[in-house]
Order: C-alpha cells, then sequence, then structure tokens
C-alpha cells in the first residue's frame, strides 16, 4: 500500500506530498491522520527553514476530503465529531508549524484540499489552478474554525460566495480575492514555489518564525502582553542577528545558524 503522505528534504527545505494520485489526492481518514503526524514530526526539526506542500501527480493539489469513505466515517453527527477530531492536527500543524509553510497548488484546490492551503503560509497557485469548497452539495457546514480562517484569508462576502453559491474560482479570481498569495504560469509554479522556499530558507531562522507567529497573534483582540511586546527586541540579542549585521557590512552572504 502506497504511503499517503511522502515527505522529502532538500538541505533546510521539506517537500510534504498529498499521495493519492488516483484520488486526484482526496483526503481520506489515513492522509488526515498521517499528515498531522508528518507535521508534528516536523515541527520539531531545528535544522528546517521551510515546508512545501503539494499533491501528487501535479494535475490536483487536493480534490477535497474523500466523500466515497463518508457512509462509513462521517453519517452521523457522531462520526463528524470523530471525524474532525482526527482532521485537527493536521490542519492545526501546518498553522502551527513553526516553520513557514508554502502551499505549490497545481489543478484542483477544493474542499479539504483548500482547507489545507488555507493553513498554510503562502500559496503559490498556477494558471490553470481551481479553487473551491462546494460542500452546498452535500448539506454540510463547515466547520467553525475553517470558517474563520476562510473569512479572515478572503473577508465574509466572499467566503459565502464560495459556500452559498458553490462557485469555483480561477487562480486569477482567487488572487484578486486574498485567496492566492501568487499565481505564476503552470509551466513555472514549482520553480516560484522552490525559489520562495529557498529565499526563506536564505534567511535568519528565528525572525522567520517569530513574524509567523505575531502576523498571526496581532489579529488576536486579547492585549499583547509585556513579554511578546519585548520579544522583538530580543531577536537583537541572538547569534543571528550579530551575524545579520556582520555580512551586512560585509557585503557578504549571511551564515544563520538559528541561534
Amino acid at each position: 500500500m502506497d504511503e499517503p503522505i511522502l515527505f522529502q528534504r532538500d538541505d533546510a527545505v521539506v517537500t510534504v506530498t498529498l499521495n493519492r494520485p488516483e484520488r486526484r489526492n482526496a483526503c481520506d481518514l489515513a492522509m488526515w491522520r498521517r499528515l498531522g503526524e508528518v507535521m508534528d514530526e516536523l515541527r520539531g526539526d531545528d535544522r528546517l527553514r521551510c515546508v512545501v506542500i503539494r499533491g501528487a501527480g501535479g494535475e490536483a493539489f487536493g480534490a477535497g476530503a474523500d466523500i466515497a469513505e463518508f457512509q462509513q466515517t462521517r453519517y452521523s453527527a457522531d462520526q463528524a465529531r470523530e471525524y474532525n477530531r482526527q482532521m485537527t492536527p493536521a490542519l492545526h500543524g501546518l498553522r502551527d508549524c513553526p516553520h513557514p509553510v508554502i502551499a505549490l497548488i497545481e489543478g484542483a484546490c477544493m474542499g479539504g484540499g483548500l482547507e489545507i492551503a488555507m493553513f498554510c503560509d503562502l500559496r503559490i497557485a498556477g494558471q490553470g489552478a481551481r479553487f473551491g469548497i462546494p460542500v452546498k452539495r452535500l448539506g454540510h457546514i463547515l466547520a467553525l474554525p475553517e470558517l474563520e480562517e476562510l473569512v479572515d484569508l478572503v473577508g465574509r462576502a466572499n467566503a459565502l460566495e464560495l459556500l452559498l453559491e458553490g462557485r469555483i474560482w480561477t487562480a486569477d479570481e482567487a488572487y484578486v480575492k486574498g485567496l492566492a498569495t501568487r499565481v505564476v504560469a503552470d509551466a513555472e509554479v514549482e520553480q516560484e514555489a522552490y525559489g520562495t522556499a529557498k529565499r526563506i530558507a536564505e534567511g535568519a531562522p528565528i525572525a522567520a518564525r517569530g513574524h509567523k507567529v505575531f502576523a498571526r497573534r496581532v489579529k488576536d483582540p486579547a492585549p499583547l502582553t509585556a513579554e511578546e511586546l519585548d520579544e522583538p527586541f530580543r531577536a537583537c540579542d541572538t547569534e543571528d542577528y550579530k551575524e545579520g549585521i556582520r555580512a551586512f557590512l560585509a557585503k557578504a552572504k549571511p551564515r544563520f545558524k538559528g541561534r
């Protein structure tokens, strides 16, 4: 049996691949569970600088959850709660991963596949990518944490357009409405995503992790604590900060160590 999730390291960048190309990478429970496990494994890897997540086969990032198994796994409220319990660690693993996460999006990015992409930090799409959450066809209500993430990205009216009408957005429309970070020609999307990962990996990892955490934290209405307000200044005590200043003055490439 093929592994539902593949991952491959290239120096400081890891690629995580949704691996069900025969089902257009639709997520079944085994895939959700394994994605959560993989993201938990990667979060503690201090050598890592960036994660790229993509779909196998090049024709779809992810066509959604695998509805073919729903009569066995998600056919009642109790089953839906249990399904969500097993699905949530994958989505939160992407959100809470200390390393920046890029979604490399080719083809269909629908339903559960779009939910995966939403919880990534950047979404780089090919021109032929398509985006949607047509749950109206199932009589299903999007779980509230996922709805919150969608509304945060695209706004209430655009989120309802996807959910109420079941519209499918082109890549350009997704970009205009804030869902896609960048859109390039299909033949260039892999190069662009990995070029982005390389640029991230060349930066100071402490700064990258701090920006990822605080870009989300500053949206929280709870007042920032004194410790949180002080954290950016404490970064100036790190070896990486000293190295960055040294390299800038020497007109050299910095050698960051994450310390």
